[in-house]
């Protein structure tokens, strides 16, 4: 539940079952991944049906962990770090991580730059996996980096999903800091590239995060037809790497997100089928 700020999706009313407390506060967690802002101990109440005493017990317990934590007045509810370190972890180190990895590996033989898998983490843009270009002068960032996301490409593409308000509301907590001359660090410019990015589908780093490097990137299609909290890009040096050749490389980026995404939607050897 690393990303809950970007879902989008109307609502699906709540079932919190389980023949043990804990598989009911395990599905009530299910049901609090759904949101897309904090919420308060009514609204849970409301969209699960719970006796106020019971749901105010169980958000107590996921508060006392550190998985859930309190938000602006105290009376709403929002993710607790001990909860993004355990959705970061698993995405780092699940099952499908060397698939992914060997996707990647070959679009970074297609194309002869580094590539990058991505996913939203707060404000934050986490790599997930990395393949360095051989080529000798490139930029080095490793699995469990971390870059803000309004100087990332893959960033830009996640905050696209959001409403401008919501998006807004959530960058307002943290300083776009500019890293460069050509980070944007007003709102109103960057919800005007936002927009852009949207109508798209793909987003630049245009040397705002690091000096003399551009950046990009897509997101990997959404196994739910979502919003998606995943990305793949690529980058370069700007003395090999214009805007115009990176655009040439489209095609193969778009082809191994949908082939990622393909991979997110196996189901594990053993596993039983829906139907």
């Amino acid at each position: 539940m690393m990303t809950n700020t970007m879902n989008t999706r109307d609502p699906i009313p709540a079932r919190i079952d389980g023949d043990t407390p804990n598989l009911r506060l395990f599905a009530l967690l299910e049901a609090i991944a759904q949101k897309n802002e904090p919420f308060t101990l009514q609204t849970m109440v409301e969209e699960t049906g719970l006796p106020k005493p019971t749901m105010h017990r169980m958000l107590q317990q996921l508060e006392g962990a550190g998985i859930l934590q309190r938000e602006g007045n105290g009376r709403h509810y929002g993710t607790g770090r001990r909860l993004m370190r355990l959705a970061e972890s698993v995405l780092l180190n699940n099952t499908t991580h060397g698939a992914r990895h060997a996707v990647l590996a070959q679009l970074v033989r297609d194309i002869g730059e580094s590539c990058n898998i991505t996913a939203f983490s707060g404000s934050e843009v986490l790599y997930l996996d990395r393949v360095e270009t051989p080529a000798p002068l490139r930029f080095y960032l490793h699995p469990g980096s971390r870059v803000p996301a309004h100087c990332s490409a893959t960033g830009k593409l996640f905050l696209s999903q959001m409403a401008p308000a919501q998006r807004r509301r959530l960058l307002s907590a943290v300083p776009l800091e500019g890293f460069t001359a050509n980070t944007l660090t007003a709102f109103d410019a960057l919800d005007a590239e936002l927009d852009q990015v949207r109508a798209q589908g793909h987003a630049f780093d245009n040397e705002e995060f690091l000096p003399g490097l551009l950046c990009l990137g897509v997101l990997v299609p959404s196994i739910q037809g979502g919003p998606s909290n995943m990305g793949l890009a690529v980058q370069a040096p700007i003395m090999r790497f214009t805007r115009e050749r990176a655009l040439s490389f489209l095609p193969q980026l778009r082809a191994a997100a949908e082939a990622i995404a393909r991979i997110n939607d196996e189901v594990p050897p053993g596993a039983p089928d829906d139907d």
